[in-house]
């Protein structure tokens, strides 16, 4: 396992700049909001943090200290990367400047969002059906901004390897600086597991850094995915939600103490209430709680003692409560629980 970790921590140049580490935060939307990101940061051991999905028509005039989504924190800005969703090349070009202006490490072109509310905007991985737009997108980003351009994307909407390899030379040909690649179709959300031989064709096709995404849950998916796709780094998500102290362990060696779980839950209620109203503090802890709850035996009893709950501090009594005894853990997430 220390052969994983140390090709985690090795250095990767990403357009003009560089990054530590290779495990990354995947984009996710609702769950990786700028109070989990600070709670991941307490842990460390992460690459790159990757903001929710922000929309580029809204994001020139957002105030970022009302916005649901375009909010950071200034400590955090350096290493983060704001994800944009848009099929204007202008206005996602206009949006790329303002992010630039504020201090992100890059911007995240999204092609894989498959929620019904993106693709009907002909957005997310609606343009993967429509590959010249995409391209130009990327252009117009590419030529409007000088920090690295990302681009996340998905197999396409036929589970086709060699379309998937075509998308990323166009992308990388747009201008795209690194690429995070799902293998999966964009109409399958998660019902088939991602097909990780398909990073590998991607990244035999380009030059560009190559990053994998999907079902990396733990040390040895995370090997087996670096093994067969032999890509560049690997963006993690649902495990991330679940065990915040996940990229520490990986990358640095952490052991978590017996009490790791109440003392997170516990935290995450206070970064919460610290960033958001309660209402919608509320509905982030138990959008939160789901995939925390999936490392118990009897996780979805346990959820429902901890969000049986109307304000934060219920949630605090219930949080003492529910770990004031041991609780038994699994060696992987329950998959039931990761669905959402």
């Amino acid at each position: 396992m220390t052969e994983i970790s140390d090709f985690l921590r090795q250095p990767l140049t990403i357009g003009k700049r560089r990054i530590d580490n290779r495990l990354l935060l995947a984009p996710m939307s609702g769950l990786g909001h700028v109070a989990f990101r600070e709670l991941l940061s307490a842990f460390g051991g992460y690459g790159l943090m990757f903001s929710e999905m922000c929309s580029a028509r809204a994001v020139p005039r957002e105030n970022r200290y009302h916005s649901r989504v375009f909010r950071w924190r200034d400590q955090e800005v350096t290493e983060l990367v704001c994800q944009l969703f848009g099929s204007d090349p202008d206005v996602m070009a206009r949006a790329a400047v303002r992010v630039e202006e504020e201090g992100f490490f890059g911007v995240d072109i999204n092609l894989g969002c498959s929620a019904a509310a993106i693709c009907k905007q002909n957005s997310g991985a609606a343009l993967l059906k429509d590959p010249p737009l995409a391209a130009k997108i990327i252009a117009a980003v590419r030529k409007a901004v000088s920090f690295p351009v990302f681009v996340k994307f998905r197999t396409g909407w036929k589970d086709d390897p060699e379309r998937a390899a075509d998308f990323a030379m166009r992308f990388e040909d747009a201008g795209a600086d690194a690429l995070t690649f799902h293998p999966r179709v964009a109409p399958d959300r998660r019902s088939r597991p991602p097909k990780w031989e398909y990073i590998g064709r991607v990244k035999e096709c380009v030059a560009i850094p190559v990053f994998g995404n999907g079902n990396v849950f733990d040390r040895n998916d995370c090997g087996n995915m670096i093994k067969i796709s032999r890509c560049d780094g690997i963006a993690i998500g649902r495990i991330a939600i679940s065990k915040p102290w996940v990229f520490s362990m990986w990358t640095a060696g952490f052991t978590p103490g017996s009490d790791i779980y109440k003392t997170t839950a516990l935290k995450m209620v206070d970064l919460l209430e610290a960033h958001y109203e309660p209402v919608r503090a509320l509905k982030y802890f138990k959008k939160f709680a789901v995939y925390f709850t999936a490392n118990f035996r009897f996780g979805h009893s346990i959820y429902s003692r901890l969000c049986m709950a109307g304000d934060m501090q219920t949630v605090r009594e219930n949080i003492r409560n529910v770990f004031n005894t041991p609780l038994e853990t699994t060696t992987r997430p329950n998959m039931n629980m990761f669905v959402s």
